[in-house]
């Protein structure tokens, strides 16, 4: 009976050393699982080409944004849209 386990003779660092050892972080591991439904699983991912750009290269501001119909026959990505603003804004000295 003497190799029985002693709680009382186990060092407080045995006990750290073993609590860090046993330690699962559940709320890392549900965050990691929350974000891989939500950006995807990288590994099923295809290389994708380059969309053609939605906004045609001659279009201006006028057509774009002053128009009452919707003139785009699918979604324009924001990072297109942003390009088209900044290029129509360094044209006419709105932006530095």
């Amino acid at each position: 009976m003497e190799d029985a386990y002693d709680s009382a003779n186990v060092s407080s660092n045995d006990k750290e050393t073993s609590l860090e050892k046993n330690f699962v972080n559940h709320a890392e591991i549900a965050w990691q699982e929350m974000r891989k439904n939500w950006v995807g699983d990288p590994s099923k991912r295809t290389s994708e080409l380059p969309m053609e750009p939605v906004i045609s290269f001659n279009a201006t501001y006028e057509e774009m944004l002053l128009n009452n119909h919707t003139p785009f026959h699918k979604p324009i990505p924001l990072a297109e849209m942003v390009d088209f603003l900044v290029d129509y804004w360094h044209g006419d000295c709105l932006f530095d």
